[in-house]
């Protein structure tokens, strides 16, 4: 319990590019938050996104009653008393602020995923990448490296571009490897940037089951929004972006570490 007597929890979403922490009362309202870049070791990581989350919340660390732990690094969470998949973290969360039925599209810095969600929350497909794409995150980092911009200026990039650059392969080393050899040619950095959107987008709808009304998840739609311009263009379809997208997986994983203290 809290000094106030109130319940609180945590929830960590331990990804290859950034890891998040938010904490949550007893109301659903959430009360800290954190997003630190991964680097060196998970566990520091998840320490030092911890104790962020939890000085905004003004709390100490004893005073929460579960932390689940979700993400590539999730095993990497010794604090936490339960973990649950990335699947089913993101849909909890996107659901927070929607209702079923919808297609969740989580765009992290790894691997994408299509989850498809019932009217009553329940999972009912999910659809990944050929394990030759993951690193979606990654090669977006590359791009902005090779084009000499910030990764937060790569989108700046993009949106001056009278075309996109074709990015095609759904191989992240070979995708990267075409940015080079684009580079090499002369074309120009705003259209390689809009290109690289592009080629994410077709590895989403590569994977099948993209289906109205989609609610877009994770990091890359937050940091890289052309990507969602671009999956847009290609379905054909509308595409919402849940609130503070970067969040979902560790908001989903919070709800249920409160799921867990309430079954005590």
């Amino acid at each position: 319990m809290t000094a106030q007597g109130k319940v609180a929890v945590a929830g960590a979403d331990v990804g290859t590019e950034c890891v998040k922490v938010v904490v949550l009362d007893a109301e659903h309202n959430l009360i800290g938050r954190a997003i630190v870049p991964t680097r060196g070791y998970f566990e520091d990581c998840i320490q030092e996104a911890t104790a962020i989350a939890l000085t905004e919340a003004q709390l100490a660390a004893s005073e929460l009653r579960a932390i689940c732990a979700t993400g590539f690094g999730a095993a990497c969470a010794a604090v936490a008393s339960l973990s649950m998949s990335e699947t089913a973290c993101h849909a909890r969360g996107a659901l927070f602020r929607s209702h079923g039925p919808l297609t969740v599209v989580d765009i992290g810095g790894r691997d994408p995923k299509v989850i498809t969600v019932d009217a009553g929350g329940g999972i009912t497909a999910v659809h990944n990448v050929r394990k030759c794409a993951v690193g979606i995150g990654t090669f977006l980092m590359f791009a902005a490296r090779h084009l000499d911009v910030h990764p937060t200026r790569l989108m700046d990039l993009a949106t001056s571009a009278e075309k996109p650059a074709r990015v095609g392969s759904y191989c992240s080393i070979f995708a990267e490897v075409e940015v080079i050899d684009l580079l090499r040619s002369g074309v120009s950095a705003n259209e390689i940037a809009l290109g690289c959107m592009h080629s994410i987008a077709e590895r989403i709808l590569e994977m099948g089951g993209i289906a109205p009304p989609l609610l877009v998840t994770g990091g890359v739609c937050e940091y890289f929004p052309g990507v969602i311009t671009a999956l847009a263009e290609r379905s054909g379809f509308a595409v919402e972006v849940a609130k503070e997208p970067i969040l979902a997986g560790a908001l989903g994983a919070a709800l249920f570490a409160l799921d867990s203290v309430a079954a005590k």
